[in-house]
């Protein structure tokens, strides 16, 4: 009996120091994400838009042939890859969170008040939700980028644009539960207003689902802003992002591997990074996942 205790116990605590490997690794990942991007006018040893055609695809600096001024090489105009991964980093991520920000106040306002006011004005809100979620997202993306232009800010609200809707259905769902609850009844026979239960009471309970969603949308918005800057849809030359960065390197994938290969490794591990904690988040904040 006490074996089989002692085993119980110690896949227990396994399972938790995995749990929490997971949110460390993540947490640690966009920390590192993070402050690369604000820090990179300090941590870049080149400038990334200073082109030298004598130095242009140097391999890395463990090759033959390459320069230790240069760790991860150069590109096609001489420009040195690690600088411009480093300032890739501040729009990569300053989109990532930007595109989880403003669709999230969007989505998650009405949301609540879908959810709060089911009968009529909720019908009506996830109608037109319901609308934009049909619509697949890239599809939708290309199609208002194309008419509206590309830049930062047009990639910013192109994705804002998208992404709302899954925050509003997400917060309808999570408000129809609260508000049937005996603490909002009671919130509602002490006379408070409509507008102290929805901020005060029904608000923070439904915050843990969407911190997840949140955080999984990082990593979605970071490939997302990646996958339009590749089709030239997104950030325009010569500003580096990460997904520019991979479409100008893939003329020269056979001669110059280190063009394309650099900036994908920092999209895999930041999103990753993203995953993970969204699913500690998950595993920590969903008390149905600690029975």
């Amino acid at each position: 009996m006490s074996k089989d205790l002692e085993v119980t116990w110690g896949s227990k605590y396994k399972n938790l120091i995995i749990r929490n490997l997971k949110g460390i690794f993540g947490i640690v990942v966009l920390t590192i994400a993070i402050s690369t991007a604000i820090f990179s006018p300090f941590i870049a040893p080149h400038d990334p838009y200073k082109q030298a055609l004598d130095q242009r695809l140097l391999p890395p600096c463990w090759q033959s042939g390459g320069d230790v001024s240069h760790v991860l090489g150069t590109d096609h105009l001489g420009r040195d890859v690690l600088s411009r991964l480093i300032y890739g980093s501040r729009v990569s991520i300053l989109v990532g969170f930007s595109a989880v920000f403003f669709p999230g106040i969007i989505g998650i306002t009405l949301g609540l008040l879908s959810g709060y006011y089911s009968r009529y004005l909720g019908a009506v809100i996830m109608r037109i939700v319901d609308m934009f979620l049909a619509i697949p997202y890239a599809v939708m993306a290309i199609a208002v980028i194309t008419a509206i232009g590309t830049g930062l800010s047009n990639l910013i609200l192109v994705l804002t644009i998208t992404r709302w809707a899954h925050y509003a259905r997400i917060m309808n769902g999570t408000v129809l539960q609260i508000k049937g609850q005996e603490f909002i009844e009671a919130a509602n026979a002490r006379g408070n207003s409509t507008l102290r239960i929805m901020l005060r009471h029904i608000l923070p309970n439904a915050v843990p689902p969407i911190l997840v969603l949140a955080t999984l949308e990082l990593a979605f918005m970071i490939i997302m802003e990646a996958t339009l800057s590749f089709l030239g849809l997104g950030v325009q030359p010569p500003t580096p992002t990460w997904g520019l960065l991979a479409s100008e390197g893939r003329e020269y994938l056979t001669v110059a591997w280190w063009l394309t290969t650099f900036s994908g490794l920092a999209i895999v591990i930041t999103v990753l990074g993203a995953n993970l904690l969204g699913d500690w988040l998950r595993d920590t904040l969903d008390p149905r996942l600690k029975i």
